[in-house]
């Protein structure tokens, strides 16, 4: 039997007998990571699993997104974070060293291997040939606690890339036009894989930001061939024991092809307020820009850094811009500053970030009001910058170059200084990498791990029980939402708001908070409701808080026309209900404040049955909702949650 790169690593992992696209399939985990906006909480409910040390291979707990130390609760996070990795057997990444999947791709992947990660851009270590999935940090939790994963059995589109990239056009081009093509929706269920001559062309880096994006086309994941490419990648960093060809057999088949000419690709942006909203360069050219960043864990490496310096050589930022870089990890950093890329951009009047998430979650370098801000980021949500009515375009580095510099959107020319060289990189990077484990707390051996003592913080609150399911129920529609609702949208980031991430009474003040500011009140006044939403509902960041919150101000279900794979798979690991109109014109009769009474929710979950009919005491329509859930899932659902489902029945 032929088999694609991802049939390769799931049945090499798979607990059973293969299953069929679109089956549920239990997998092992070799490795999992965390960061600490989810981490907290992760480690909160692993701690009350039992185990005395992780059960992987490899876990990594990082310091990455909560860095803004405004008062003590984020350092209070990170202290608890680093005492909880010396006791349980966890490397820990320390603050300033780097972006998690900056830094995980550098020291910890290999193909071959199962990543699971409490951030939705986990699937970055597809660049390696890993199967790398982002997850809620409850799933991750249970990882480490040597539990399976379980997931549909993906479909696998198949992405033939042909040619090579011309001068001006980068990797996150391809990613753009496949996102132009694919939307936002576009790969719910799905595995990307990518292969051909124009796959093979690309460097790991560039194959990064590719796999990494992969996650705004809903993919489950993204993956590229184990081939030479990564071999020399592993080899430069000293981990060439690890490299493992691995590639699809000749007749493989993918559920679909989809053909990109990547030299027919110019630089392309996606433009407000989503990353499958892309124009060509040419047609924004002339367009007044006021910011420009570049970083993230989508296009921080040294090869990007080195593309943008070629582009400001020489040239100074203009006057009405205001321009940033973050590298993605310290290594990066420590090559930047001895090669004189660092000395390129701070000449040219860029600001040097710390190496961290920072602007791309709103914790600092927010846009003016009402401006432009180019970032080489992989979300532009409304708001999500951190002001919210600036435009945000997704470019390129190369392309943010260029416009920091004119000040207005346009091309790199093509015609750059030819400086920076590979060998050139390489070697100041080789000095680097002697220094990237000066950062990194290895495991503690089990002895001095069973005597390491966690200490906690005043703001560090334990998670929450919920109310298990019961009979009937007249609930209040709390909110409609539309189309495309993002766990943004449903849990916002940002500088006042990530501190309170181990703190659900704190944080639940603010679900919702973008889009309408009464909600908090409404839901605690009624104590129970629902919530209707449109297509795509929760899109975007893992982040689990978007169903832990709802789950605390009393939301029992949330009825959408469609859901997100990681906000659905969190909305049942809190006991919330995920319910989908059978006829998606229901939507339209439903309007906020209206109220649905539900049959028996208990007998119906214990039934078995698909459809539940619930009457609009408003309109007198009976809507039917579909729920589609697993056998255990409705357990979980009955519970109230799959803490309190692994409390009761010892079950994973």
């Amino acid at each position: 039997m032929s088999l694609t790169v991802t049939e390769k690593i799931i049945f090499s992992h798979i607990a059973g007998e293969r299953k069929k696209r679109g089956e549920t399939i239990s997998i092992k985990i070799d490795q999992t990571l965390t960061q600490d906006a989810t981490g907290t909480m992760t480690y909160l409910q692993f701690e009350g699993m039992g185990k005395t040390r992780v059960q992987t291979e490899i876990s990594v707990s990082y310091v990455d997104h909560n860095t803004t130390q405004e008062d003590f609760k984020n350092m209070d996070d990170h202290r608890y974070l680093q005492s909880v990795a010396a006791k349980y057997g966890l490397y820990f990444s320390r603050a300033g060293n780097g972006i998690c999947h900056q830094v995980h791709l550098e020291k910890f992947g290999a193909p071959g291997k199962t990543l699971l990660g409490s951030d939705s851009h986990t699937p970055t270590g597809g660049a390696l040939g890993m199967l790398a999935i982002g997850a809620g940090g409850l799933d991750v939790a249970i990882a480490m606690a040597g539990g399976a994963f379980n997931m549909l059995m993906p479909k696998i589109y198949g992405v033939k890339l042909t040619g090579s990239l011309q001068k001006g056009a980068a990797a996150k081009d391809v990613i753009l036009e496949l996102l132009k093509r694919e939307t936002v929706r576009g790969g719910v269920g799905a595995v990307y894989e990518y292969f051909g001559e124009g796959a093979a062309s690309l460097s790991v880096t560039e194959r990064a930001t590719i796999t990494n994006m992969g996650a705004e086309l809903g993919a489950t994941s993204s993956i590229f061939p184990s081939d030479g490419v990564v071999k020399e990648f592993l080899e430069q960093r000293g981990r060439g024991g690890l490299w493992t060809p691995i590639t699809a057999d000749e007749g493989a088949v993918y559920d679909k092809i989809i053909e990109i000419n990547i030299s027919d690709l110019k630089p392309l942006a996606a433009c407000p307020h989503s990353p499958d909203a892309v124009k060509d360069i040419d047609e924004l050219a002339g367009m007044p820009v006021d910011q420009v960043v570049i970083g993230s864990c989508t296009n921080s490496s040294l090869e990007d850094l080195a593309v943008a310096a070629r582009v400001i050589h020489g040239k100074t930022v203009s006057k009405n811009v205001s321009a940033g870089i973050s590298c993605g990890s310290r290594t990066v950093l420590l090559a930047a500053a001895s090669s004189g890329i660092l000395r390129e951009f701070i000449t040219a009047g860029f600001r040097i970030l710390e190496c961290a998430c920072g602007p791309c979650i709103g914790m600092g370098f927010a846009p003016s009001s009402e401006s432009v801000s180019l970032r080489t980021f992989n979300r532009n949500f409304k708001g999500r910058s951190g002001t919210g009515d600036a435009g945000v375009y997704i470019v390129s580095p190369q392309t943010a170059a260029a416009s920091a510099i004119a000040g207005v959107f346009t091309r790199a020319g093509g015609g750059e200084t030819e400086i920076y060289s590979k060998d050139f990189l390489q070697k100041h990077l080789n000095e680097a990498i002697k220094h990237s484990d000066d950062m990194i707390a290895p495991p503690l051996s089990a002895g001095d791990a069973y005597c390491a003592q966690i200490v906690r913080g005043p703001n560090i609150k334990p998670c929450p029980d919920f109310e298990a399911a019961g009979g009937k129920a007249s609930l209040p529609v709390l909110l409609k939402a539309g189309d495309n609702i993002s766990t943004d949208d449903i849990m916002p980031a940002g500088a006042k708001i990530l501190p309170l991430r181990s703190n659900i009474p704190e944080i639940s003040k603010y679900v919702f908070n973008a889009i309408d500011g009464d909600f908090y009140n409404r839901a605690k006044n009624a104590k129970r409701g629902v919530i209707v939403g449109g297509g795509n509902y929760g899109q975007g960041s893992s982040r689990e808080h978007a169903a832990l919150a709802p789950a605390y101000l009393g939301v029992k279900a949330v009825i959408v026309k469609q859901f997100a794979r990681i906000h659905k798979a969190n909305l049942i690991n809190y006991g919330i209900l995920p319910f989908t109109f059978v006829n998606v014109s229901f939507y339209n009769d439903v309007l906020q404040g209206d109220v649905l009474d539900f049959p028996e929710i208990d007998s119906f979950l214990k039934s078995g049955q698909n459809v539940m009919a619930v009457k609009n005491t408003r309109s007198g329509v009976f809507y039917h909702l579909r729920l589609e859930a697993l056998a255990e899932e409705r357990k979980i659902l009955l519970a109230g949650g799959r803490i309190a489902y692994m409390r009761n029945s010892g079950g994973n």
